[in-house]
């Protein structure tokens, strides 16, 4: 997802004259080259392993798959077909090949949910059902290790596992370590899932990662507010800050330890509507954390690490509103809003590493930066929820592949 290296060939198209965002090669086409998806569903979630395999999911239980750079997708069976699968929003996605990858439903309760297939989406196994009733589940993040590294102890030494952890919006959790809090807390559950073995273990929330407010929530709006940075440290974007949380233990007593550190994002005003829904890592760009102090039942944190960083978002009422829309660290660990924002609200931004760029998507179009985030410049007018370069998708079936040639000169 966001901290995966993209392994696609790019040739920009340089134009004579003075540069300008409109400024397009005369056969190079358009920004976004529109695929057939053969759906009308809502696409939600995109995720490319290479530029040639790629994952799509969406409302109706939809999840598309292709091989071939997108020249076909085709329809993967329903997950739980036999019951209410056609009912699942899979707001999110993440692959690993042309046969493995997990589906994050997200809904009420036990609407949220995630399913894996180990055979290219022709069977199904549910995973994870959200323990919750009030829950709702935002975004998911995974990554392959090898068995040992792992308490599954059940599949053979030398498969390989998947791990990762979930985010949902606050609610008074029955699943949490601590049962007896009556306070509002995100949902952050880590989960270990064997891929070729049938063994799934979910475990619990961290229950301490608490509301500000009755406004803050977490946007599942392209499965783009989590992070995994390490074992144990997750990056959360909510709708008002930054959490950089870690997980881990006391030396030499092993007593389990948790550390937290917030980074505010200076959109503004937030609401249930509206603040950060995006947020984008460049790979490789954050320090390492720093050594905590922890003194008797006194707490020390560590300072908040810095990184290369693009929160993007709005307010999903007032698409063409610009105000609060784009920020940026440049290396640090403070966000400063764009000097010339994106031209409306933002669900989904990414770093390109071949092209040097970032780009950002939502439902009135997209938008390039080439200087970090500070101005950004229009791409199209289309109406698009996700990234996952090079592709793009959105309501309606909308699938395209970005066109590096035709993409504008600029800085």
């Amino acid at each position: 997802m966001q901290n995966r290296v993209w392994v696609w060939i790019a040739v920009l198209w340089v134009g004579s004259g003075a540069p300008g965002w409109g400024q397009h090669g005369a056969d190079s086409g358009p920004v976004w080259q529109m695929q057939d998806s053969g759906t009308t569903a809502g696409l939600r979630g995109i995720d490319s392993v290479d530029g040639t395999v790629a994952w799509a999911s969406g409302t109706g239980g939809t999840v598309l798959r292709t091989v071939d750079g997108g020249a076909h997708w085709t329809r993967c069976a329903v997950p739980d077909a036999e019951k209410d699968g056609a009912t699942l929003d899979f707001r999110g996605v993440q692959a690993w090949d042309a046969e493995t990858a997990i589906v994050m439903a997200s809904g009420p309760g036990e609407k949220s949910r995630l399913y894996k297939t180990a055979d290219g989406c022709g069977t199904w196994r549910l995973l994870f059902t959200n323990p919750d009733q009030k829950g709702f589940w935002d975004s998911f993040v995974a990554a392959i290790w090898p068995a040992e590294d792992n308490s599954l102890a059940l599949c053979k030494p030398g498969t390989k596992v998947i791990g990762g952890a979930i985010l949902g919006d606050p609610v008074v959790h029955k699943s949490n370590r601590l049962d007896t809090t009556t306070l509002t807390s995100f949902y952050l559950a880590g989960f270990e899932v064997g891929i070729n073995c049938p063994i799934e273990k979910l475990g619990s929330s961290v229950s301490s990662i608490f509301a500000l407010n009755d406004d803050e929530v977490a946007f599942a709006a392209s499965n783009s507010v989590l992070n995994e940075i390490g074992p144990g440290d997750y990056w959360v974007a909510t709708n008002t800050r930054l959490i950089q949380y870690r997980r881990g233990a006391t030396l030499p007593n092993n007593y389990t330890a948790e550390l937290f550190c917030d980074i505010g994002f200076s959109f503004g005003n937030h609401s249930a509507t509206s603040g950060v829904f995006s947020l984008g890592i460049r790979p490789g760009s954050f320090e390492a954390p720093k050594a905590a102090k922890i003194g008797g039942f006194q707490w020390k944190a560590s300072s908040c690490q810095r990184a290369d960083m693009v929160a993007v978002g709005g307010d999903y009422r007032s698409i063409e509103n610009r105000q609060n829309t784009a920020a940026t660290t440049s290396g640090t660990n403070k966000f400063q809003l764009s000097e010339v924002p994106p031209h409306g609200y933002r669900s989904s931004v990414q770093w390109s590493e071949p092209l040097k760029v970032w780009i950002t998507a939502g439902t009135n179009g997209s938008d390039i930066s080439r200087d970090d985030g500070r101005t950004w410049q229009p791409l199209d007018d289309g109406n698009w929820n996700a990234l996952s370069l090079p592709f793009i998708v959105g309501p309606n079936g909308r699938i395209a592949r970005l066109n590096p040639s035709a993409m504008p000169t600029g800085k």
